[in-house]
């Protein structure tokens, strides 16, 4: 089915309008809209919501209270529009009461009409289906007649009862009669202005308390003032401490590491001269069957070194060998790139995020080990203190490139 139509006909309201930010500027165009009937509703609504955000602070204080006193001005208007509309309400009772008053005779004389027709000298005249018309007419209008009736009456039993309370307040006339709703509302504005007053005389005393304490934290005792220099020594002291702990750490994990690449270097080269010497034994149980003993000895020796050596230096071009394949390159290129307009350095979530863009497969340890591969080119160094301690790595190429 089809959607409801909005009230009157109308389009949908629009949202209301988003609260714009507090500022002395906004605060000093507020205060002029809060003395407008016609815009003080929004007025107010961004008042509140600035209170409620907590705008209100030191600064500040004297221009919300200004605001606020305005929204209390407010109420002495409102309660004179309320004056207004009762008067209002009494003239349209009035002008109802007579309109009704006039309403009630034409039914009479309608009602006198439909009388005058079921007499006999007329009611024989009319057919069967004529006088069941106008019997029916006649009870409704009757019904319709009487309770216009009872109406009217009521509006003058309330009415008396009005007059009555009036004589009883020795009110001579209508016309003498006091406006209680002008003069309730003159008493309440009377009363607010006495409390304006009032709570003004209390934020001129908190004012004075607060001078009076400001001025006693500005005779503070020397004695505090180098005890807060002492303390703020000793963070001081603690951070660089921490920083040095940090700076230790990360050269123990690097000793570590090259301790396990030197282990490793070390199995390698023993196995690889196992088995060298296995093969020495053969050559030398051949070569004494063949009676060149010592020379031929001498020969794998001097072979077996330079196999452990060569097979060492392959090692160490194997570890310190860069880039595997062309994606590499690319991939060192690109963070090259992207860490060079990034001089203070980038976390790796924040290098991954990046490098996901172009390559939604990468993992951000394959980056970060791609980055420990090449010390001379990436170096990580660690910013930050206790929390807010953070890894960051940054291009050290122009810097390494003098090292090789």
């Amino acid at each position: 089915g089809a959607a409801p139509a909005q009230a009157g006909g109308g389009p949908a309201a629009a949202p209301p309008p988003a609260i714009m930010h507090y500022s002395e500027h906004e605060a000093a165009l507020l205060a002029e809209k809060l003395k407008d009937d016609s815009k003080f509703s929004e007025a107010i609504t961004v008042l509140l919501s600035w209170i409620e955000r907590g705008e209100v602070n030191r600064r500040s204080a004297n221009q919300f209270y200004s605001m606020v006193q305005s929204a209390n001005s407010h109420v002495r208007r409102l309660m004179n529009e309320k004056a207004t509309h009762e008067q209002e309400m009494e003239e349209a009772k009035e002008n109802f009461k007579n309109a009704l008053t006039g309403i009630l005779t034409q039914f009479e004389q309608i009602v006198a009409v439909f009388n005058a027709s079921t007499r006999q000298k007329a009611w024989d005249h009319f057919s069967k289906a004529q006088r069941k018309n106008i019997d029916i007419w006649r009870k409704h209008s009757e019904e319709l007649r009487n309770a216009q009736s009872e109406q009217l009456m009521g509006i003058r039993r309330e009415e008396e009862m009005e007059m009555s309370d009036d004589e009883n307040c020795d009110s001579p006339t209508k016309k003498m009669r006091v406006d209680e709703s002008a003069l309730a509302a003159q008493a309440y504005a009377l009363k607010e202005e006495n409390d304006s007053l009032r709570w003004q005389l209390d934020a001129y005393r908190n004012e004075v308390e607060l001078l009076k304490q400001e001025k006693e934290q500005l005779f503070r005792t020397e004695e505090n003032l180098t005890k807060d220099q002492q303390l703020q020594f000793l963070q001081q002291t603690v951070q660089g401490m921490q920083q040095q702990l940090l700076t230790i750490q990360e050269e123990l994990n690097n000793k570590k590491s090259e301790l396990e690449q030197a282990k490793e270097e070390q199995s390698h080269t023993q196995a690889l001269l196992k088995v060298l010497q296995e093969q020495l034994k053969g050559n030398k149980e051949l070569v004494e069957t063949n009676g060149h003993s010592h020379e031929d000895a001498n020969e794998v020796n001097v072979l077996t070194v330079a196999l452990v050596n060569q097979d060492r230096e392959n090692n160490i071009e194997k570890r310190s060998q860069g880039l595997k394949s062309e994606k590499e390159a690319l991939l060192i290129g690109i963070i090259s790139t992207f860490l060079h307009v990034h001089p203070f350095g980038a976390n790796i979530e924040y290098l991954w995020s990046y490098m996901q863009q172009l390559d939604s497969k990468i993992s951000a340890n394959e980056i970060e080990m791609l980055l420990m591969r090449l010390p001379r080119m990436f170096k990580q160094e660690f910013t930050g203190v206790g929390a807010t301690l953070e890894k960051r790595w940054k291009l050290c190429a122009f810097e390494g490139i003098k090292t090789t």
